[in-house]
């Protein structure tokens, strides 16, 4: 038996002898780091460093291991090691990964660290959109704080993009810088962007006419794709809901001689009629889309710049009566919104083969829609062309930028917007302009930007925008930013507002419509704060905008009627907005967004709110990782504070002002496969919509072709006994997605 129990202990030594203890420390600049997550990669074998920044890994078996030191806030540190009995000391020393480095170019039309730009730009890189994958850009938006995705129709579910309050038609949304999506597609385009394509998405609060030029009022939404030479080799992504959505990303790169391509292609189809509210209309439109993007780049001596991109869009997409076919497509007898669009795009960038930077920036873009709203037909098309030449001159502390640029504009449809004098007037006109820029950087804590856009309008005339932006910096983590501009806006009233087409109220134009002007003030303050358990982010914006000339639907005057008009007075829009981003030392991730806004606008001496805006909104996300369980848990969410909304006259049953709402999702990833996420969660927790507290959400849904509502000889509905409230058909109520709880799961694979 002795002999038995020494054999035992023995063979026990030898076993632990086997195993190896693997310690050492994790440092910083400031001294030892604790609670640093390193662990063995493809193991479960890890510890978290002590106070003293120490750590120990025990009973390591032999192999050769890659060891991983990764904390948030951080860059990971790997380092290889072979066991083979003993103790193995390995030390790291990590280096803080601050977004403040990162490189930005919506602000200024030129590349420049995020924290060396006069002009305050957020961006959001794919982490962000992986944390609440959907199928477009416009719905990735919806946790961007001041940001919000505005459905106009509870029909055929086309939106548009708020910044501050302000409507989609002040919003400029650009691909890789260049203004390629604005007027008609901004209503119908946004949703045909993969976000698998994406490489970061930039976003510029408050007007950027001097740069851009019409339409970037409110501000601009620029999404920067993939750099060819720096994509995945190949990557496949596909995410079905309990809805029936089926949304398809695949793509791939590759080299071909002294040219990198990157081509992907998003497919996205969802054909299953919910109705939930019981109303017999489709709660969410059925869709069937797809897009096709290839990105070009092309090695040039001395490194110069040549890309090249090109995006074909198709999609069909109808919400109506349950039982509509197209067949019923433009009738009266079946009550549908079907929509065809097709789309292609053209853009690129040329550095011409001189000593002095040069760039040339070119885009294309050809939009046609064949639209019916019951029958209704809105058969449309728009063509834009932009170019323009930039010279950049560095001269003692003066950065300039000196450019000039052609903007061709091509718009025609079948309504009374292009109809004159009983002949076709279609918008046919090229409008060139001139841009001067001049950032003086005094010393490395000021920096003034001085710059001034003119624009020549044959419709009217001479258009000049000035700039002033100018930036203190107190330290590397606190920076002061103050901006000041002026906007202007070119109307094309079809083809921005939806409400115009749809429903059975009646489209008055009182007057020949000039354009929209803005004067803005903008004052931004950006800190990073670091401490042994956090490190944060506190941005904070103020703001202040005067509208003249400013072009808003009026659905009070006459229920019956939407009135367009130059505003007789003034609009405007103040507020404040704070962005809160934290990374803790024990993994998690959080972030906090709250914007207070007032909108408002003044007219013969009467001061009303805006319609669909609302007050206050907040943002949130918590991220955490179980490193050991390769798994990742994001929640995600947004409030929206009460907006008014537009009811249909005072015997309306429906509400005047939306709720406080708020949509939340959770997510969880599984990422300890090779090349393979794997990830699945609950969309709108609260299963919100805005039918909770509604008789209903569309006016007269069984009465779509208003058969049987009765006017008096002014136009006014009258009560009738099978019409108590008053009302027409109206689908244009609508302030949240119609889209309740839904399930989801999605399967990510990325060769690089």
């Amino acid at each position: 038996m002795l002999k038995v129990c020494t054999f035992l202990m023995l063979l026990f030594s030898l076993l632990m002898c086997a195993q190896t203890t693997i310690t050492g420390r994790v440092s910083d600049s400031n001294g030892p780091l604790p609670f640093v997550n390193v662990y063995l990669a493809n193991t479960t074998l890890g510890a978290s460093s002590n106070n003293d920044g120490s750590f120990e890994i025990l009973n390591v078996p032999d192999g050769t291991y890659t060891i991983i030191a990764s904390f948030t806030g951080y860059e990971s540190v790997k380092k290889n090691v072979t066991v083979n009995g003993g103790t193995i000391t390995a030390n790291f020393f990590l280096k803080q990964n601050t977004t403040l480095e990162e490189v930005v170019i919506s602000g200024t039309l030129k590349p420049v660290v995020r924290k060396e730009s006069p002009v305050p730009v957020e961006v959001y890189s794919q982490a962000f959109l992986k944390k609440n994958p959907v199928p477009s850009v416009f719905e990735a938006l919806q946790n961007v704080n001041g940001v919000r995705p505005q459905l106009n129709c509870s029909v055929c579910n086309t939106g548009d993009i708020h910044i501050n309050g302000l409507e989609g038609p002040y919003t400029l949304v650009l691909i890789d810088g260049m203004p390629i999506v604005s007027g008609l597609s901004t209503v119908y385009g946004l949703s045909g962007i993969p976000t698998s394509l994406i490489e970061r998405v930039e976003v510029v609060k408050g007007p950027a006419s001097s740069l851009y030029g019409s339409e970037a009022v409110g501000g601009l939404i620029n999404v920067i794709t993939k750099i060819p030479e720096q994509a995945p080799r190949f990557f496949v992504e596909n995410q079905l809901t309990s809805w029936g959505e089926n949304n398809l990303d695949i793509g791939a790169s590759f080299k071909a001689g002294k040219a990198h391509s990157l081509v992907g292609v998003n497919y996205y189809n969802y054909s299953n009629p919910i109705d939930n509210n019981n109303d017999n209309f489709t709660d969410v439109t059925l869709q069937d889309r797809i897009s096709v993007f290839n990105k070009w780049s092309f090695d040039r001596k001395d490194d110069k710049v040549f890309n090249l991109a090109g995006r074909f869009f198709y999609e069909d997409r109808w919400g109506g009566e349950l039982q509509w076919t197209p067949a019923f497509r433009g009738g009266d007898e079946i009550y549908g919104e079907s929509i065809y669009t097709r789309r292609f795009e053209i853009l690129g960038n040329y550095q011409l083969p001189t000593t002095e930077d040069f760039l040339l920036r070119f885009s294309y873009t050809d939009h046609d829609q064949n639209s019916v709203y019951g029958n209704e037909a809105y058969i449309a098309q728009q063509r834009i062309g932009f170019t323009q030449l930039t010279w950049n001159k560095k001269i003692n502390k003066h950065d300039l930028l000196l450019a000039g640029g052609i903007r061709y504009n091509y718009y025609d449809d079948n309504t009374t917007a292009t109809f004159n004098a009983g002949a076709n007037a279609e918008e046919d006109v090229v409008i060139p302009s001139f841009l001067v820029q001049d950032e003086i950087k005094f010393t490395d804590k000021n920096t003034l930007l001085l710059g001034a856009r003119y624009d020549y309008d044959a419709r009217h005339g001479n258009i000049f925008t000035p700039r002033l932006a100018y930036r203190h910096k107190f330290n590397e983590d606190n920076i002061l930013r103050l901006n000041a501009g002026t906007g202007f806006r070119i109307v094309s009233l079809f083809a921005e507002d939806h409400a115009a087409l749809t429903g059975a109220r009646d489209v008055i134009i009182t007057e020949e419509l000039d354009p929209e002007q803005s004067y803005n003030v903008n004052l931004n303050y950006l800190k990073k704060i670091y401490n042994r358990n956090a490190i944060l982010t506190l941005d904070a914006s103020t703001w202040f905008t005067h509208f003249t000339n400013q072009i808003l639907p009026d659905y009070d005057t006459n229920p019956n009627q939407i009135i367009y008009s130059n505003l007789n007075g003034y609009s405007q829009t103040y507020g404040a907005s704070v962005n809160l981003d934290a990374t803790f030392t024990n993994g998690i991730k959080g972030s906090l967004g709250v914007t207070y806004q007032d909108v408002s606008q003044t007219e013969d001496g009467v001061r009303e709110r805006q319609i669909l805006t609302e007050s206050y909104s907040a943002n949130w996300s918590l991220s955490y990782k179980i490193e050991n369980l390769n798994l990742n848990i994001d929640y995600t969410g947004s409030l929206y504070g009460p907006m008014r909304l537009p009811i249909l006259g005072e015997l309306d049953p429906r509400e005047e002002y939306s709720p406080t709402w708020s949509t939340q999702n959770i997510q969880l990833t599984y990422d300890g496969i090779t090349n393979l996420e794997l990830y699945g969660g609950v969309k709108n927790l609260l299963n919100y919509t805005p039918n909770r507290n509604n008789p209903f959400i569309i006016a007269r849904a069984d009465d779509p072709f208003d058969e049987n509502v009765v006017f008096d000889n002014q136009g006014q509905v009258v009560p009738t006994a099978d019409n108590p409230n008053a009302l027409t058909f109206d689908p244009n109520y609508i302030f949240a997605p119609n889209q309740g709880i839904r399930g989801f799961f999605g399967i990510r694979y990325t060769l690089n």
